[in-house]
């Protein structure tokens, strides 16, 4: 197993490849939002699972546990950040007058 190096195309790839799920189903905004949520929480899970299994002795490898936990934290961050976005878009819509 080789260890492949981070990049921005890697990390775009993935949340690409994350979504199209969502967006090929034609369900719009809310299901695409709600599958990237439904990921990150996956995501999240499989951490928790690898630290518990590595605390608990179960022969989990260390390196995966801290990739695991490194790649939800990510994917945590990038979905806090569409968050803001989305409620920054929102406030502006708000600010406008018809």
């Amino acid at each position: 197993m080789g260890i492949t190096p981070l990049s921005l195309g890697n990390i775009v790839n993935t949340a690409s490849t994350a979504l199209a799920p969502a967006a090929s189903t034609g369900g719009g905004f809310a299901s695409t939002l709600s599958a990237a949520v439904q990921q990150v929480n996956n995501l999240q899970t499989t951490a928790e699972q690898n630290v518990t299994g590595l605390l608990a002795g179960n022969g989990q490898d260390i390196h995966n546990a801290t990739l695991s936990v490194e790649r939800a934290s990510l994917a945590f961050d990038l979905m806090l950040q569409v968050r803001n976005k989305v409620v920054s878009a929102y406030q502006e819509v708000s600010r406008l007058q018809f």
